[in-house]
């Protein structure tokens, strides 16, 4: 189990399967030192944990938990194309997507459930540059989706 996995661990959190995209795409590429991930939605074991509008039908301590699994779904799919999260030398962008009702401002502390998450499991190789959008509606009527771009380590 990689560094980054133990943590989790002690967090109560494993990295699940990569999620089956739900369209023409990969999960993830890796283009040299570096992997972008596809936007990924708060799926648990194949299915989206809940939909809707953050600030209507989910309220945003609800999208922050739905971020934090969105991360895990990202780290599953950087997994997927290197093998060992341990190879990550940093989490250079994450951008997050909510989808909010018309007059909900707090996209920021939603996709800080994403944020948290990787710093928590990556220590200062989690910290990273971010946007969080909010958006009319997402894929599936998800209240959240999460992409990483990632550096890794050199090959020695």
């Amino acid at each position: 189990m990689s560094q980054v996995e133990s943590r989790l661990a002690e967090l109560g959190l494993t990295v699940p399967e990569v999620a089956a995209p739900v369209a023409a795409y990969v999960p993830a590429v890796r283009s040299g030192e570096y992997v972008f991930t596809s936007g990924q939605l708060p799926m648990v074991a194949g299915k989206l944990r809940t939909t809707g509008k953050v600030g209507a039908e989910v309220t945003p301590e609800e999208a922050k938990a739905l971020a934090q699994i969105c991360a895990l779904n990202a780290l599953a799919a950087v997994k997927s194309v290197i093998g060992d999260l341990d190879r990550i030398e940093q989490v250079v962008k994450v951008v997050g997507f909510v989808a909010s009702a018309a007059d909900f401002t707090g996209q920021p502390a939603v996709v800080n459930g994403a944020s948290e998450l990787l710093g928590q499991a990556l220590g200062a190789a989690g910290v990273h540059a971010r946007s969080a959008v909010g958006v009319a509606v997402l894929p599936l009527d998800a209240p959240v989706e999460v992409e990483l771009q990632v550096r890794l380590k050199p090959q020695v």
